[in-house]
């Protein structure tokens, strides 16, 4: 045998050691970070109180979490200036992997991007497990309202009131972006506690229109509460197949495109699931992948289907994705022009 064959034969045959050695790597690895868990406790923080839709949402995971994990997952509710407070702590929290937090994906960069007082983080550098669910958004009237179509909304001399919460609690900052896109004549009222009290003034006639989540807005409607006229970005909604998008109901220009297209990024960051920063590689890793594991899970998607608690998976880089084409990627003039219309609600 010739020495360049034999040279070959052993170069490939270091080709296939370094192969098989790389592939075992990641398996040591994966097995390392299980044996770290295997009896621990794993602190799942809710930023709001028990009783809401994260309490729901981490007490349903917490039990999947735990046998991935053989781990002990323990909720815990932390409330505190509308989930701020938790991911001020976790923010500075061990970055050991034993700390896990569902969060508002939303409402968190919206008082990032404000430098609200309470905000003392930086969405982008948490670690990112993933998105539980992100729904759309839709356009809500009273049930015998004269508005059928947005473009009824943008006649000459109509005006709306809408019902909302706080200043950038998803309801009037949903609105604020609507009435500015298309330039509509609007009154934002603030101070309905919730989603439901804000639809409960809607079906009594007292406010004209609301902008909710998709599977609020379900409810709402087939209780005979209100009526909807679009969905507010490029997907339909699992509940309102026939309705059409705002992009299908009115010609927007392109100004009016990127103030929906960027509602509906925030909108998409939806539930996510997020660790302290720093948390090493492997571990994060790890994490996202029991993550990944119990939310595609078909009996757990099935789960939270029965209990209205859907499930709408992202993997952790979309998410992160998500975050920081929001808090990050903004022009200044983006960010200006965002803030400035958040704020203006919160007067």
């Amino acid at each position: 045998m010739g020495s360049k064959v034999l040279r070959a034969l052993a170069f490939f045959g270091l080709v296939a050691a370094f192969g098989a050695a790389a592939s075992v790597a990641p398996a040591a690895a994966q097995d390392a970070e299980a044996a770290f868990f295997k009896d621990k406790t794993v602190k799942f923080v809710v930023p709001f109180g028990p009783g809401g839709g994260y309490d729901a949402y981490a007490r349903m995971l917490a039990p999947h979490f735990a046998k991935h994990l053989a781990a002990t997952v323990v909720v815990e509710n932390q409330p505190g200036a509308g989930g701020l407070t938790a991911l001020g702590r976790l923010a500075t929290a061990d970055p050991d992997g034993l700390t896990i937090m569902i969060v508002n994906g939303t409402g968190a960069a919206f008082a990032q991007l404000t430098g609200q007082s309470g905000a003392r983080f930086d969405l982008g550098k948490f670690g990112h497990l993933g998105t539980v669910s992100a729904s759309p958004w839709i356009w809500l009237v009273t049930p015998n309202s004269p508005i059928k179509t947005p473009q009824d909304a943008m006649k000459p001399g109509v005006q709306i009131s809408w019902s909302g919460g706080g200043p950038m609690d998803g309801l009037s900052d949903g609105a604020a972006f609507t009435c500015e896109a298309l330039k509509l004549k609007c009154k934002i009222v603030l101070g309905y506690k919730g989603s439901s009290d804000a639809a409960l003034a809607v079906a009594r006639g007292e406010m004209d229109a609301i902008y909710v989540s998709d599977t609020s807005a379900n409810n709402y409607v087939k209780a005979g509460q209100a009526r909807a006229i679009a969905t507010m970005g490029r997907e339909k909604s699992r509940f309102f197949k026939e309705l059409p998008t705002i992009f299908e109901a009115v010609k927007l220009d392109a100004d009016q495109q990127w103030l929906f297209d960027f509602r509906s990024t925030v909108e998409n960051l939806g539930r996510i699931l997020v660790t302290p920063p720093d948390v090493p590689k492997a571990r994060l890793a790890y994490l996202q992948g029991i993550v990944k594991k119990t939310l595609t899970d078909p009996e757990v998607v099935a789960e939270g289907e029965k209990s209205k608690r859907y499930i709408d998976f992202l993997e952790a880089d979309a998410t992160r994705r998500g975050v920081l084409k929001v808090v990050n990627d903004l022009t200044p003039e983006q960010k200006k022009r965002v803030t400035d219309l958040l704020l203006k609600q919160a007067k």
